[in-house]
Formats: C-alpha cells, structure tokens, sequence
C-alpha cells in the first residue's frame, strides 16, 4: 500500500468518526428535548433533575468534537468540500451544544410547574416539541448526507414551529388576563414555548450550514435565500 492511499484512509477514518461523534452530540439532544417534555406532561420532577444533570454529556461531547475538527484541520489541511464540512461541524456543535442548554431551561422550569396544580391539559407544546425534534434529526441526517434539499425542507418547517408559539402565546395571555394566580404557571409555560421556538431556529441554523457546506450558498438571511435558490 502506497503510504498516500495510507494516510487517505486514515482521513477517511477521521471524518468518519467526526460525522458519528456529530451524531451521537445530537441524538443526546434530541433525547434531552424529549425528556424535558415527558417530564413536563407527566409532572415527573426526578426526570427532570436527571435530564439537567446529563447536560454535561452533551458538553463533553462539544469539547471533543471541537478537539477533532482543529487535530483534523492542523494534521490534514482538509481543502474545498472536506473544509466545509469540517468548519461547519465546528458551528454545528454550538447550535447543538445550545439547544441542550435549552432542554436544560425547560426541565427546570418543569421542576418549578410541579410544585403548582397543572394550568391546563397540555396538547400543542408536546406539539411543537415534536416539530423541534424532527426538525433537528432532519437537519442532522442532511448534514451527514450532505442533502441540501432535506436541509432546505426542514428550513421550511420552521415557520409551522413559530405559528404554534404564536397560538401558546395568546391562549395563555388568556389565562393571564382572566385570574392573576394564573400568571405564575403561564409565564413559566410560555417561556417552555419559547425555548422550544428556539429550538426549532437552532435546528434552522444546522439546515443553513448544510446548504452553505454542499452548495456554497449562504442563505443565513432571508433576502439571501432567494439567491441561494438560483445556485
């Protein structure tokens, strides 16, 4: 064996254990999204409390694949589509590493809900959570398989994610305006509400970089999509 072909398979084998590590960041992610909801419906406080605590999984796991992506980029000098692809995973992981903080954010304001009656029968959160996750495992699964059309599809999805916040707010401005002891639960929900709608634009920002990493096309800004479209 030739020691390029050599050294070409051991940097096939470091993308590859980059792009798992990726995956893994983000299936304990969507996992912890998850949790903090299940939590929420089922008023499970000790789940709760170990969905906070597994948080420093998903930071040890943002270390390390910050670790490989600048090992890769030092040892390798990756060039044209391998650059991409490893100077988007260095941004991916903050938006992952952020929407874990968010699922983090959920679960304690759970912990501070179950200490109260419940406000309401919950529907359209376990909703938008729903949306959330697909819309992550969708721009995951699009980023490893470097699918700038599932990316932009998930893209879209977003805007159904920003109506259901939109419905949450006014219902529970409602509640508000009708009994103030209602305030207390239905500010905490609402911002459960908003940490979701974040969510779903941290997933948002990972079909962004797909489309950028496979296309070349910055569409971070919605003036530039229409041009990202033309590409």
């Amino acid at each position: 064996m030739r020691a390029h072909e050599h050294t070409d398979q051991e940097f096939e084998q470091e993308l590859r254990h980059l792009r798992e590590q990726l995956l893994l960041m983000g299936s304990h992610v969507e996992g912890a999204i998850g949790s903090s909801l299940h939590a929420l419906v089922e008023r499970d406080s000790a789940l709760a409390q170990r969905t906070i605590a597994a948080d420093r999984v998903v930071d040890r796991l943002e270390i390390e694949i910050d670790g490989l992506c600048l090992q890769i980029l030092a040892r390798r000098q990756p060039v044209a589509s391998d650059l991409r692809f490893v100077t988007m995973v260095l941004k991916a992981v903050t938006d992952l590493e952020r929407m874990g903080d968010l699922a983090v954010n959920i679960s304690e304001r759970v912990v501070e809900l179950n200490r109260e009656p419940p406000l309401k029968p919950y529907v359209d959160l376990p909703r938008m959570a729903d949306e959330a996750q697909m819309m992550l495992r969708e721009a995951l699964d699009a980023f490893v398989g470097k699918d700038a059309d599932r990316a932009r599809r998930v893209i879209t999805r977003d805007q159904m994610v920003d109506d259901l916040y939109a419905q949450i707010f006014r219902e529970l401005l409602t509640y508000m305006m009708e009994e103030a002891k209602n305030v207390y639960r239905a500010t905490r929900l609402q911002s459960i509400a908003k940490y979701l709608e974040r969510i779903a634009d941290h997933a948002t920002n990972l079909a962004e970089l797909v489309v950028f990493m496979v296309k070349g096309s910055d569409i971070r800004h919605p003036d530039s999509r229409d041009e990202g479209d033309k590409n």
